[in-house]
């Protein structure tokens, strides 16, 4: 008990007057106010202004010219393409981010590090990059073009080519999610399961995946935002053909592009409210998951 005592004593002897967490930490008035009206001018300007004016345009000639450019052939074209596209590429990664990340977080193999770096490739290369190594595999003059030309396979300028080039700047947003999570959790709950009998199979969809859930939503939430709106690599293996093969990011800079603004701003409209599903989808998740 002395012991404890003393310990104790040299502890906040050595944190002194910091540990007083008010006293500390409190800023005088004017810098506190200063802080909060930068953060709140940065996200007026740079997040709330820009919302409203994609709105804005978009309604600018009333409600009818908008749903009339929302129903357009084209438009409607790029929206379900854009739906497939994301579809696809949310499924394929969240496969690969289930099983990365238990790989990562659960075991220890050759070449585990190497599997971190990759995971985590997307992120430092430019989706313009991207698109262009798709090319350079894939292309007429690409080192399987012969090959897929021989055999009437068409990857680019058709949909494998959108899946994946979105699938290619997504990936990272699953794994990434669940591998800290993963790695924090540890092994115990596993070990229990499989020294009660339980498969591989059955731990990993009765211990492991429950455990993670909603940092697996998480991740699916933003790497389908970020596929539904991905336009770099996408605009690189398109060929930009209306009604095939442009999504709804290459749709609105064609339509821009042509000065058909409200129709430009009524499909970006919709991205935008996909961003504003999401922010609230993810404050939602952040709540159910303290809550737990």
């Amino acid at each position: 008990m002395a012991l404890a005592n003393t310990i104790l004593q040299r502890r906040n002897a050595r944190a002194g007057p910091h540990e007083d967490g008010d006293e500390v930490r409190r800023e005088p008035a004017a810098v506190r106010f200063l802080i909060v009206a930068l953060a709140v001018a940065f996200l007026v300007v740079f997040l709330v202004l820009p919302l409203i004016t994609v709105f804005q345009q978009a309604f600018m000639h009333g409600l009818w010219p908008y749903l009339a450019a929302l129903v357009e052939p084209d438009a409607v074209a790029a929206i379900r393409l854009t739906l497939v596209v994301a579809a696809i590429s949310v499924s394929l990664n969240l496969l690969f981010g289930l099983v990365a990340a238990w790989a990562i977080a659960k075991f220890d193999f050759p070449g585990k590090s190497v599997l971190i770096t990759l995971i985590d490739l997307p992120f430092s290369v430019s989706p313009v990059i991207a698109g262009l190594v798709f090319v350079l595999l894939f292309g007429a003059q690409g080192y399987f073009g012969a090959f897929l030309q021989a055999h009437d396979i068409q990857i680019l300028f058709a949909l494998p080519g959108l899946v994946l080039a979105t699938v290619f700047v997504t990936f990272p947003f699953v794994a990434r999610e669940l591998i800290p999570l993963m790695q924090e959790q540890g092994t115990q709950d596993e070990e229990a399961a499989i020294s009660l009998g339980a498969s591989g199979l059955q731990t990993f969809f009765r211990v492991t995946l429950p455990n993670v859930k909603w940092a697996l939503l998480y991740g699916v939430l933003l790497c389908n935002a970020r596929a539904m709106g991905e336009f770099g690599a996408v605009s690189v293996v398109s060929g930009h053909i209306r009604g095939e093969t442009n999504t709804m990011p290459l749709h609105i800079e064609i339509l821009y592009n042509e000065y058909q603004f409200t129709a430009a701003f009524a499909v970006a409209s919709l991205l935008a409210l996909l961003a504003l599903v999401t922010l609230i989808a993810k404050v939602l998740l952040e709540r159910r998951a303290a809550a737990e």
